[in-house]
């Protein structure tokens, strides 16, 4: 049986690293789905959340760019970038549509549907909720910092992360996890991309809940900055499982092998490195590790 027709792969995360990830799960057409970030608040998207409210489109629309596979002038739209002087200096035109689209109260997951369809994309893309809220996080020294970019500035390690506002998570990416054979976690910024999505309650419990579902972990290829740099591979993977529910995370895939979990998790040392960029996934590697892992 064909997996690509069998299998339903579920993709969390934010930006460059999802994009990538759903990128390399292209051949899985409409079984595959990303549950998108939607905290973001830097700049373009930030900007326009500042002067519109709304969610951050920024990471869906740099997962849509990286799975346009036919160059049109449609796409060349929606990857414009404005340059000169002035306040439309900076913004992204695909992040102007996506905005119009949402005050003309179209569906957030609506209008990007919109979108996929003008530009023939396949793979599911989902925002993790249809509406606005930001990442927050708790200091060792008991201080709260709100907003992603805040949070990134931080020096010091971090005691807990959550959502402000509460909000509810979207049906359809609840709905994803919940009928998926496979939940992918990365690669990307940890604290800022893969753990927005996983502060969702209903999310979480989605992944706890489908035991039939692999959960695998995809690291960096390249250390972060910031509290997320500070966490080792263990207190990351601990902090997505207890936000699951304490659900065990089947395998974890990276460049490196790590003898100190042995024992705990199933680490996977397999290269997953862009040969002319080592800091960036290949797509190609990322798709047959997945596979592997379906097998």
């Amino acid at each position: 049986m064909n997996i690509y027709s069998s299998k339903k792969v579920v993709a969390i995360g934010g930006g460059h690293g999802l994009g990538r990830m759903l990128a390399a799960l292209k051949d899985f057409g409409s079984n595959a789905t990303g549950i998108v970030a939607t905290t973001d608040n830097g700049g373009s998207t930030g900007r326009i959340r500042d002067c519109q409210g709304g969610i951050a489109w920024g990471d869906t629309r740099n997962c849509i760019n990286q799975l346009i596979t036919e160059p049109s002038i449609s796409s060349m739209m929606f990857e414009y970038r404005f340059r000169g002087q002035g306040e439309l200096d900076g913004h992204n035109l695909g992040n102007l549509m996506l905005t119009a689209l949402d005050n003309l109260s179209v569906r957030p997951l609506e209008a990007i549907n919109l979108i996929r369809n003008m530009l023939k994309v396949d793979v599911n893309i989902v925002p993790m909720t249809e509406h606005p809220s930001d990442l927050t996080a708790l200091s060792m020294d008991g201080r709260w910092v709100t907003g992603e970019t805040n949070v990134d500035d931080m020096t010091e390690k971090l005691r807990m992360m959550d959502l402000s506002p509460e909000v509810p998570a979207t049906k359809e990416a609840v709905a994803a996890v919940e009928q998926a054979d496979c939940i992918v976690l990365g690669p990307g910024s940890f604290l800022t991309s893969v753990m927005p999505p996983l502060l969702l309650p209903e999310i979480g419990k989605a992944i706890a809940e489908n035991t039939k579902a692999k959960v695998i972990f995809i690291e960096n290829l390249s250390p972060e900055h910031g509290p997320a740099g500070k966490m080792t591979l263990q207190e990351q993977l601990e902090w997505c499982e207890r936000t699951c529910k304490a659900r065990k995370i089947d395998i974890v895939l990276g460049n490196a092998p790590h003898p100190e979990l042995e024992g705990l998790w199933n680490c996977v040392t397999t290269d997953l490195a862009s040969p002319n960029r080592d800091w960036r996934h290949d797509r190609l590697k990322l798709q047959q590790a997945i596979r592997a892992q379906l097998a």
